[in-house]
């Protein structure tokens, strides 16, 4: 069930750390508008328009210049031709052609062949590279796959150490529930650049005559004008195999163009979403989700899918959860991922791994789920973002756990931010997640909780950090605007993490106890249980507090402590 307000979006309330998560309830229209500047101490949602205004020219070269590693695996390909007085017209496809009329790099060769099949023709190129003593490399065959967009039997071969992909030319029909083609016979140039997911992918180089051939008449005026377009009507193509839909929203973002109208229409029509959510596996739903989150434009991709309201069909939630998400929710979800994004770009892209902005900005996604809940079973509650990672996206477990913990390490990264980011004694009162493990002197408790902190997170600690920023009070003037305020939090990171280099905690995980637990259980006449945990925990607090500490001043103090733990009892 969802909880719809008559809210407006300009009225969104203030954001604190005991109220959160928020979630706005609004209803979502197809096309975002920018809120007007409010008073939040959070977080302000910024929201880019990235689908009303035409896109710019774009620079498209009018032939493409091929690299000397290129130029000599389309000789071989050639040669072969000739060698065997093959009439066969080699084709590259897609992907290469697009990139490189942009003036990009691009790796991927797929050879689309007019007359024979793929494993034909690597035979006939392997049997003519004996003949001129060159060994060939890497030979072999790739089901087809529809499930990873192999819809026909690939031959694959290494030629100067790139792998190229042969396939024929194909013409293509598809069953009513299904993307596998019910139907395959070969085709054309023109009928396969037509069944292709997108204009811009339809264009061919033709190896044997040095052209690109643009049969649909729009790939490359496509390209020059920024424009995600479909070759055939976007409903049908989208029926079809409706993963194209989400291919069309990752390119749109990767290369900044605009969605076509049409397009954006089919996209948001119910028919497309059911087939969508019938038809396409979990799992390529979630390799398109990842690369739009790992790829250079991720908020422009979220964006897309939310003003398409594809967002709760690409994230599917149980059919029971609590507490209920209002609507309007997956626009809080992008507000922090957007505020994410750049204050990653601010503090420098080097602050982070990609492996690290992936995932932060997952957890900033989802923030606005972190509290969220559902019973399966009635087995204990499970967080919903658990779900969605696990399940929706079929993403691997250790992704799921890390975006939990980091949502858990964020609450604690929020209560350790004043005092880490002004030098103040910590309060024992103010940390009840750290009140078993704090009885050292006041000077000290910052580095011993800072420290178990940081243990359990190690390298994804700054990512726990940035998270916590973002749900910081922040003070702001009338006259701020957003960059202004992400200036501030930027600030506050730095002073932060200044804080944590000072303490000497920057790499606190790789510090080995002083003592051990066989040690605790010959010091204290243990013969384990939970006490050699808890006593394992309290000596590494005295650790922290005592750097300069030794082991056998670790087990004289351990001695004492539990010499006077024994009398209060």
């Amino acid at each position: 069930m969802r909880l719809i307000l008559k809210t407006s979006l300009l009225a969104i309330p203030r954001l604190t750390p005991s109220s959160f998560p928020f979630t706005p309830t609004v209803t979502l229209p197809l096309h975002f508008r920018r809120p007007a500047k409010t008073l939040l101490t959070t977080i302000t949602p910024s929201f880019h328009n990235s689908t009303c205004a035409p896109m710019s020219t774009h620079q498209v070269r009018d032939t493409i210049d091929l690299t000397t590693v290129e130029k000599n695996i389309f000789n071989r390909l050639l040669a072969t031709l000739t060698h065997f007085q093959l009439q066969t017209q080699l084709r590259v496809a897609g992907g290469w052609v697009r990139d490189k009329l942009l003036g990009k790099d691009c790796y991927d060769i797929d050879i689309a062949l007019d007359d024979m099949m793929g494993t034909e023709f690597v035979d006939k190129v392997r049997e003519y590279l004996l003949t001129i003593g060159e060994d060939a490399q890497g030979v072999c065959v790739i089901e087809s796959n529809p499930d990873q967009s192999k819809h026909l039997e690939t031959a694959r071969m290494r030629l100067f150490d790139m792998w190229i992909d042969f396939v024929n030319l194909r013409s293509e029909e598809y069953a009513e529930n299904s993307r596998i083609p019910s139907k395959q016979t070969f085709g054309t140039a023109e009928e396969d650049a037509y069944r292709r997911d997108l204009t811009i992918n339809s264009l061919f180089y033709n190896i044997n005559t040095d052209v690109v051939e643009d049969f649909t008449k729009r790939g490359i005026s496509d390209l020059k004008s920024g424009k995600i377009v479909t070759p055939l009507p976007p409903k049908a193509t989208f029926l079809d195999d409706p993963l194209r839909v989400l291919r069309a929203i990752r390119f749109g973002a990767r290369f900044d163009f605009a969605l076509d109208e049409d397009l954006k229409e089919a996209a948001a029509c119910d028919d497309v979403k059911n087939a969508l959510a019938a038809k396409i596996s979990r799992e390529r739903i979630g390799t398109e989700v990842d690369l739009m989150i790992s790829g250079n434009h991720p908020v422009k991709a979220m964006t897309y899918i939310c003003e398409l309201t594809l967002f709760w069909t690409v994230f599917t939630l149980p059919a029971e959860y609590e507490p209920v998400i209002s609507d309007g929710c997956e626009r809080l979800c992008i507000s922090y991922m957007d505020n994410a994004s750049n204050l990653i770009h601010l503090l420098g892209d080097s602050t982070f791994t990609a492996e690290q902005r992936r995932l932060t900005l997952y957890t900033a996604l989802f923030l606005p789920l972190r509290k969220t809940t559902y019973s399966e079973k009635k087995a204990k509650k499970i967080p919903v973002v658990n779900r969605i990672i696990r399940e929706s996206l079929k993403r691997k477990a250790k992704d799921a756990e890390t975006v939990l913990d980091l949502h858990r390490s964020s609450y604690k990264f929020l209560s350790l931010i004043p005092y880490l980011a002004s030098g103040e004694d910590i309060q024992a009162a103010d940390l009840d997640w750290m009140r078993d493990l704090i009885d050292v002197p006041a000077s000290s408790r910052a580095r011993v909780i800072t420290g178990f902190l940081l243990r359990d997170l190690k390298d994804f600690w700054r990512v726990a950090l940035l998270i916590s920023i973002l749900l910081h009070p922040i003070d702001i003037s009338d006259s701020e605007d957003e960059h202004s305020q992400l200036e501030k939090r930027r600030d506050l990171f730095n002073a932060v993490e200044n804080s944590i280099t000072k303490l000497g905690l920057e790499k606190v995980w790789d510090v080995k106890p002083l003592i051990n637990g066989k040690d605790i259980m010959n010091v204290l006449q243990l013969k384990g249980g939970p006490q050699v945990k808890e006593w394992l925990d309290k000596t590494m607090a005295w650790q922290l507090a005592y750097p300069s500490g030794n082991a056998e001043e670790c087990i004289e103090w351990l001695r004492e402590a539990n010499s006077k733990r024994v009398k209060l009892e």
